[in-house]
């Protein structure tokens, strides 16, 4: 989903017709991605987080719900927690953060190695030697915050001027094609496939987005995949 509407990017400064501001929008938000390794909409996804000594694992903003929690182990066969092992907090209530609190004092008899004579989950993580927990759920922002909708506008117009056109024998970057006004834009996506998540990058290409962003950033959580 675009991060700002057409109307918005042409306040900005974005020119030529809808479908064309949308192409501009379309690769401005994908930008705004990579920078901020951040979902400004309900995105499912997978998350690999340490675990602290006192079973907190701190999940990237805005975990919205999470479906499974599996410690991380070698040979990758341990069976993912049932949900009475953890308690999930979000920081869309006042005061929470986004986290899976590892329930170190609960057990459950019925699990092979958390039953409470063995330690119970506390016991299971520390058998295995897990300090990690692969967790699978949704993440992101119910909607986009109004900073992210204007950085994406202003970098929907920046993204368009530095892809004009010096003369005419310029040749526009990979991916998109501009007549000799600078205005007339086709962008294509010049992979056959898509890899999710994106590459972190160092910054947008503007200066003045980077610094609405700047509050948005998620550079603490390795994000192994999503869809």
């Amino acid at each position: 989903m675009p991060y700002c509407s057409v109307d918005q990017a042409r306040a900005a400064g974005c020119t030529g017709t809808d479908a064309e501001v949308a192409a501009w929008i379309s690769a401005a938000t994908e930008q705004i991605h990579r920078y901020t390794q951040q979902y400004f909409e309900p995105t499912v996804a997978v998350v690999v987080a340490d675990v602290a000594p006192d079973g907190t694992a701190l999940l990237p903003r805005r975990v919205r719900s999470v479906t499974s929690v599996t410690p991380v182990v070698s040979g990758d066969d341990a069976p993912s927690l049932p949900s009475s092992a953890y308690r999930v907090t979000s920081s869309e209530v006042l005061g929470g953060v986004d986290a899976v609190h590892l329930r170190w004092g609960g057990w459950d008899d019925l699990v092979a190695g958390a039953e409470s004579y063995n330690g119970g989950w506390r016991g299971l993580f520390d058998r295995w030697g897990a300090e990690q927990a692969r967790i699978t759920g949704t993440f992101g922002y119910a909607e986009v915050p109004p900073l992210v909708a204007q950085a994406c506008a202003l970098l929907a117009a920046h993204i368009q001027a530095a892809a004009a056109p010096s003369d005419a024998d310029s040749e526009a970057a990979p991916g998109l094609d501009v007549d000799d006004e600078g205005n007339n834009v086709r962008i294509e996506n010049t992979s056959d496939e898509e890899t999710t998540p994106v590459a972190p990058s160092a910054s947008t290409g503007s200066t003045q987005v980077d610094a609405l962003l700047v509050g948005y950033l998620n550079r603490g959580h390795s994000m192994i995949g999503g869809i």
